[in-house]
Order: structure tokens, then sequence, then C-alpha cells
């Protein structure tokens, strides 16, 4: 476990938790939304930190990242735990429990460091579940890395308050950033989040120099509104972004949405002139 830094007692030994938007008041021996932060006799604690139920060596371009750095690859790792409930979660399984619910590897920072410079592996990749929940690994992990000259890569859904983001972003050099659907009311009903939160996440980290490409899986009766995807491209654009990378993907039946049929490979299409129209420059489809 770590100690967090980012919370505050509001009564007795409830904490509220200040890492998301959620801020979720979290009595003793309890946990948050994400389930990996506990309040420990008033004290709140990462239970994930150098714990990763997955590690493995994937291409960048899995992360998706296809502008930067292609044809490289990244050491990934994730640990349990995720502050949004994504009803078509592809990795429900550790995303969505706690860390008691699934055994883990030990690894401290200095030993992920260690398997990149002994594999000639160039960069860490946070990703799978939701690494802004374990922030603390993926802080000290980043500024080692950068120490060594690696890369850090941010695989994340966004949704995170602006302090801790603006301590970590210093040390990520790029991030795929999940735009989930151009509607408050579809992130709220499939997810359980808000969508002006990743907005600014975007802007902030694309205004602070971090590499970012975006991705938007299109849902069948979720976010396939044309409409819909024409204002989040225009949004992207009118806020000079047009050429970051944006990634259409394909929606495949899973989770708490397996009566959900597959996205129609004509609807990506249709999304993808869409945005050309609009004038993003990199545009690219994926699951298909």
């Amino acid at each position: 476990m770590k100690k967090s830094s980012y919370y505050q007692k509001v009564e007795g030994d409830v904490v509220e938790c200040l890492l998301c938007p959620h801020h979720c008041r979290i009595a003793d021996g309890k946990s948050g939304i994400c389930k990996s932060r506990r309040n420990y006799s008033g004290a709140l604690y990462s239970l994930v930190y150098g714990c990763p139920v997955a590690v493995a060596i994937d291409p960048i371009e899995k992360k998706p990242l296809y502008h930067f750095h292609p044809g490289t690859k990244c050491l990934s790792l994730a640990c349990t735990g995720c502050n949004l409930r994504c009803l078509h979660c592809q990795n429900h399984d550790i995303s969505q429990i706690s860390p008691e619910q699934e055994e883990c590897y030990r690894i401290s920072p200095q030993q992920l460091v260690d398997i990149c410079v002994s594999q000639g592996i160039p960069g860490i990749a946070y990703t799978y579940t939701e690494p802004l929940t374990y922030i603390e690994y993926v802080s000290d992990c980043a500024k080692l890395a950068h120490e060594h000259r690696l890369w850090n890569i941010l695989v994340t859904a966004g949704y995170v308050e602006e302090d801790p983001l603006n301590d970590l972003i210093p040390y990520i050099d790029a991030a795929n950033i999940d735009l989930k659907y151009f509607s408050d009311e579809c992130y709220q009903k499939v997810s359980g989040a808000h969508l002006d939160v990743v907005l600014r996440t975007i802007m902030t980290m694309h205004k602070a120099g971090v590499w970012i490409e975006l991705t938007n899986l299109i849902i069948p009766g979720v976010n396939d509104d044309m409409e819909m995807i024409r204002q989040m491209c225009q949004w992207i654009v009118t806020n000079g972004m047009a050429e970051v990378p944006l990634h259409l993907s394909r929606f495949f039946p899973h989770y708490k949405m397996i009566q959900t049929p597959p996205t129609p490979i004509s609807t990506l299409q249709q999304a993808k002139d869409i945005a050309i129209s609009e004038g993003i420059f990199h545009v690219h489809l994926g699951n298909v």
C-alpha cells in the first residue's frame, strides 16, 4: 500500500478522496468507487501500489497510438480498478473488481524500469484498466522511467481532477484518451461519469504538449447518431486539435451489453467521412 496525496479528512475517520470528480466519502475500512483506494483509520491508501495484475509487451499501435513512434513496442501494465462503470467494458474482469479478488505480480518501479532497459523496450504504457486510479504507482514509475529516457504512455478515460492530472503531466509523453460519447447523458447512463471532465482533461493534456490520440467507440443505439459525431468532430477542430488522430472503433457485444449488436462497418465509414469533412487530418477505423 501507499498513502495517497489526494484526500482530506471530513469528519472523524471519514475521508473524502480528491483524485477524481466522484469525491467519494469513505468510511474507515471502506473503499471508493474504484475499489482500489481504501480508508485505514482516517488515511487514504492505494491498495495496488506495485501490484499489477497484467503485464505484457505490446506493439505501440495496440494502445492505440498510430503516430507516436510507430513500429516500436512498450511494456504494458495494469492494476485492478476503475472509476467508471462502463456497461460495455472489455476488461471488466480486472477493472470492476477489488485487488483482493485477483492474484497480482509484485513489481517495484525500479524493477519495471530494469525490465525495459534490459529488454530494450523504449517505453511503458499504463493501460487496460484506468491508470489514474493508481496514480501513485504510475507517478513513481514515470519519474524513474524519464531518468532512464523511457517514454510514458497513458491510456485513460480522463476522469480525473485537475490537481493530480497537472502533477502527473510532466512525466507523460503520450496518451490515448477515450472520448466515449459526445453527450453528458450517455456518459451518465452508460459509464457513470460526465463529459465536461473528459473534455477538460483532453484540453489540459494537449495544451501541456502531451502527444494525444483520441478513441471513440461507436455503439449502436448509444452514440452512433451522426449529428453527435459531427458535433464531437467540430469540438475537436474548434479547439485546435485538427491534427490529433481520431480512432473510430467498432463495438462488439460484451459485459452488460451482450444484446447490443456489433457496429456495422458502414456506420464507421460514415463517421469517418464526417470527421474528414469537418477537418480532422488523421482518422482511423479500429476493430474492423
